[in-house]
């Protein structure tokens, strides 16, 4: 296939201003936060995207006061968490007064960054159990702790006594009702061997070639991915760079075309798009939109950040968790916003869309950083507006990478390599079999049903759907 893409009605997007952060100091474009003239009004309000930014500038600025963040949709206002008694009155405290003039909420809390990442490390070195999952929840302040169905006995005694090891405040632990795994198979739907995935965003890879992102456990189980079922491969993985357990789920999948004109889109299904023209960093409070191949388009927020995942081919770190549904054949799709920024790539949970669950997301920004790619479609003449978009796309992801991104990939954890190739290949893989069983099912219904849901949610006709990313 050519991979040149017609011209399609694009969804409207209003280009948002960046916080931009220089001499210690936060700058947010007064258009993009409502003005308050009177003394002690409260706070601004902004724009999702805005809050992600000022949040990542205020994470390095405030060091060790810092103790997460989210985003308050309802009120478009967003909290940024500092430990108890820091003292946040007077002039001598710069950042804080300028995090609420730029329009930050300040609130006081007990447990740091630093302290939620510390017992999120004793966790993993005492709980690691399969089918158990835990990230930072900056809204309770505490660590969330998931238990699927199948941790009993011996092992739920095991994470409970460990929730419990790290004292009052600082962790809560719940059960879920269905089973983590990798969600193998995928957005527009790629086909590699008897797996089944989704392509996530068309970059450019190190070398300047078209390339795209999918999940990592996709990656180490097949080395060529077709656009059709026994169809002829349209790319193949570079296997230096394919994370699968450990500190990530992603892989890259370079075009073995290298003239192939792929657009920094996704496609929402009806012939219409929505032009991808940034790296974004997750929020918790942001919310997001997720297109599979299997269930289309589902929308939710994002729930925690810095995740660990204990699936049964490895532990996954520094994953995004949200409500965002999902089900086999969706792995490797993309996750992002309303004005068209790249957030992560679907990696796995538990539940499905008609009983909702939680499914966890590697960010992008890691991604990029470790595959040395850039976001776009490298002037290969994918459109005007898919061009333009790929060169914001660009500096965004630089700029994503000095902020929080720096931690999550740090703790991105996708699982090492080898170790989870060969299980994939027999559990993942053979679960494919099935998944794409399923995913044929679910697919023709789940497009107009996903799409139809976006729109109540804002984004209007346009519905979301990976095949723009990569067709």
């Amino acid at each position: 296939m050519s991979h040149k893409r017609a011209t399609k009605r694009k969804a409207f997007i209003a280009a948002g201003g960046v916080a931009a952060l220089g001499a210690a100091a936060l700058v947010l474009p007064n258009a993009m936060a409502s003005q308050t003239d009177a003394k002690g009004a409260a706070p601004k309000t902004l724009a999702a995207s805005d809050a992600s930014d000022l949040a990542s500038q205020l994470q390095g600025l405030l060091g060790e006061a810092f103790a997460g963040a989210y985003y308050d949709s309802g009120k478009q206002r967003l909290i940024i968490n500092v430990i108890d008694g820091l003292q946040i009155e007077g002039d001598d405290n710069n950042v804080i007064i300028q995090a609420q003039e730029a329009g930050a909420e300040v609130r006081e809390v007990e447990n740091s960054w630093s302290e939620l990442l510390k017992g999120a490390a004793t966790l993993k070195k005492e709980a690691t159990v399969p089918g158990t999952a835990w990230a930072i929840d900056p809204r309770t302040n505490r660590l969330q702790v998931t238990a699927d169905s199948t941790v009993t006995g011996e092992n739920w005694d095991t994470i409970e006594s460990t929730v419990k090891s790290l004292g009052a405040g600082m962790a809560t632990i719940k059960k879920s009702a269905g089973t983590f795994k990798p969600f193998l198979e995928g957005g527009d739907a790629i086909f590699g061997g008897g797996a089944r995935c989704s392509a996530g965003f068309n970059v450019v890879n190190a070398e300047g070639a078209p390339a795209f992102l999918t999940a990592g456990h996709c990656g180490v189980a097949e080395a060529e991915w077709s656009e059709e079922e026994n169809g002829a491969p349209i790319g193949t993985v570079d296997a230096a760079t394919a994370t699968f357990p450990g500190v990530g789920d992603f892989a890259l999948v370079n075009y073995n075309d290298p003239a192939t004109q792929a657009a920094s889109t996704v496609d929402l299904g009806n012939g219409q798009t929505v032009d991808i023209n940034a790296v974004g960093e997750a929020a918790v409070g942001l919310q997001v939109f997720r297109m599979g191949s299997t269930t289309g388009l589902a929308d939710g927020q994002v729930t925690g950040l810095e995740a660990t995942v204990n699936y049964p081919e490895g532990t996954v770190t520094g994953l995004i968790q949200t409500n965002v549904c999902a089900e086999p054949g969706d792995s490797g799709g993309s996750l992002f916003t309303e004005d068209g920024q790249a957030i992560g790539l679907t990696s796995g949970g538990s539940g499905d869309c008609t009983v909702g669950g939680e499914t966890f997301f590697q960010p992008v920004t890691t991604a990029l950083a470790a595959t040395g790619a850039t976001l776009g479609d490298g002037g290969a003449g994918a459109g005007e507006e898919a061009a333009g978009g790929a060169g914001d796309a660009a500096g965004a992801g630089e700029e994503a990478d000095g902020g929080a991104a720096a931690g999550a990939g740090q703790e991105e954890g996708a699982a090492a390599a080898g170790a989870g190739a060969g299980e994939e290949e027999g559990a993942a893989a053979a679960g494919a079999g099935d998944e794409a069983g399923a995913g044929e099912e679910a697919a023709a219904g789940a497009g107009q049903e996903h799409e139809q849901g976006v729109g109540d949610q804002g984004v209007g006709e346009q519905g979301v759907d990976e095949r723009g990313v990569h067709q």
